[in-house]
């Protein structure tokens, strides 16, 4: 695989959602969870979306577990949520793993273009996280609302550590659109 327009991914209902439709928009990729300190982020996301969304911007959901619990719901339930709380209209896919041997395969190919850049320079929130995150792996995802930027052409662009907010990025936006 070589884009991430290559992939496939699965959407809450259970169909089969190809990446490759993304194909000529930039693409904001975020592992979520909806009991994270950063949860409130879905805010932000969703007003990033409706304010870019006709310019070519599309914002899709990745739930995962894997960081403390905190996505212990079905699929829908976190559909649910995401409607209910913030008038989510972007897509929230299905649950997936984001590290280790079970994670997607999508998110092995972002972690490989884009490792990150995770560190002390991140101050509070990497003091917060550095210890009890799971991620043991160079370029693992650390921590919930991880953020992938993906070109037009499918390529990863940039990744954003999760205390980068939504605003922070969309001020970012202008570069790339």
């Amino acid at each position: 695989m070589t884009s991430t327009h290559d992939f496939e991914a699965t959407a809450a209902d259970g169909r089969t959602v190809r990446l490759g439709d993304y194909k000529g928009k930039l693409l904001l990729i975020v592992n979520v969870a909806s009991k994270c300190g950063l949860t409130s982020q879905y805010e932000g996301l969703e007003a990033l979306y409706r304010a870019t969304k006709d310019s070519g911007v599309e914002v899709v959901g990745f739930p995962t577990n894997q960081f403390l619990g905190q996505e212990p719901g079905t699929d829908e339930e976190i559909q649910e949520f995401c409607k209910t709380t913030y008038d989510v209209t972007f897509p929230v896919l299905a649950k997936v793993d984001v590290n280790g041997e079970n994670a997607a395969p999508l998110y092995d190919f972002l972690r490989a273009e884009a490792p990150g850049d995770w560190g002390p320079h991140l101050g509070q929130f990497y003091e917060a996280v550095k210890d009890i995150s799971p991620a043991t792996e160079p370029g693992d995802i650390k921590w919930n609302f991880t953020k992938f930027l993906i070109g037009r052409d499918g390529e990863v662009l940039k990744r954003y550590e999760p205390p980068v907010t939504p605003e922070e990025i969309q001020s970012d936006l202008p570069q790339y659109v």
